[in-house]
Order: C-alpha cells, then sequence, then structure tokens
C-alpha cells in the first residue's frame, strides 16, 4: 500500500515563483507536489533464517551479503545467544535513515506548535520576501 500527501503551493507567489516554473500549466494558480512513501521491498525472512550466531557470519559472510542484498533482508546477528548487531541492505538502511530523519522533523513542528512558535504562512511568506530584498 502507497501513502500519498499532497502540498499545494500557490504559484503566482513572487517569492515562490521563480522556483515552481515548471510545465504543470494544467493549473495555472496551484503548484501539487505529490511525495508518495512506498512499501519496504524487503521479502518477508522467516525469523528462524533471520537470526544467525555470530559464527555463522564469520563463516559465510559473503553469501550472507549476497542474501541481503539480493532479498532486501534484514538479519539479526547474536553473540552469546544476545541479539548484537543487524546485517541489512543499504537500500532499507538509507529508508531507515529517511523515516527517523522525516520523524525528528515531524516531532520539531510538534513542539514547535505546542510552544506556540506558529504564524500564519502570509506572515511568513512576507519575512521571506523582506530577507530575500534585503539580502539580494
Amino acid at each position: 500500500m502507497s501513502r500519498t500527501a499532497l502540498i499545494h503551493l500557490k504559484r503566482s507567489d513572487p517569492v515562490l515563483a521563480p522556483a515552481l516554473a515548471t510545465d504543470m500549466d494544467h493549473d495555472p494558480f496551484w503548484v501539487h507536489i505529490q511525495v508518495e512513501s512506498r512499501p519496504s521491498r524487503s521479502t518477508p525472512v522467516k525469523p528462524s533464517h533471520a537470526i544467525k550466531p555470530i559464527s555463522y557470519l564469520k563463516a559465510h559472510a559473503a553469501e550472507m551479503i549476497r542474501e541481503v542484498a539480493d532479498q532486501h533482508a534484514t538479519i539479526i546477528i547474536t553473540q552469546n545467544g544476545e541479539a548484537r548487531a543487524v546485517l541489512q541492505d543499504i537500500g532499507a538502511y538509507e529508508r531507515l535513515q529517511d523515516s527517523v530523519a522525516l520523524l525528528k522533523i515531524l516531532a520539531l513542528s510538534q513542539k514547535s506548535v505546542r510552544d506556540g512558535r506558529v504564524a500564519p504562512a502570509g506572515e511568513v511568506f512576507r519575512r521571506v520576501r523582506k530577507r530575500l530584498k534585503a539580502n539580494p
């Protein structure tokens, strides 16, 4: 399942207009930016196959890395029976890092709202225009 968020920006805003020059002429007043979050391509791995002792990693490192890369799998590495590390394909790791970054931004935004550090969009754009004029 894919999740979609739409962002609407007014094309005629003098601050945004240069950045929004696109061939999206079907709507002369608004620019619609669509951001999709797609589900992970990871292949489900049985838990019994997803947990390996460090001794298995030492003996089969190349094979395990190939499996992780080809199947977009995640393998938990144990030492003395306890989980100690995770072997994960780079794409899944990058998506995880992106998700964490977005969650941090969301948390900071929610804190700003709780602290009353919000302003109407028109006021924010006036401030931005003023700064742009002061620093060409």
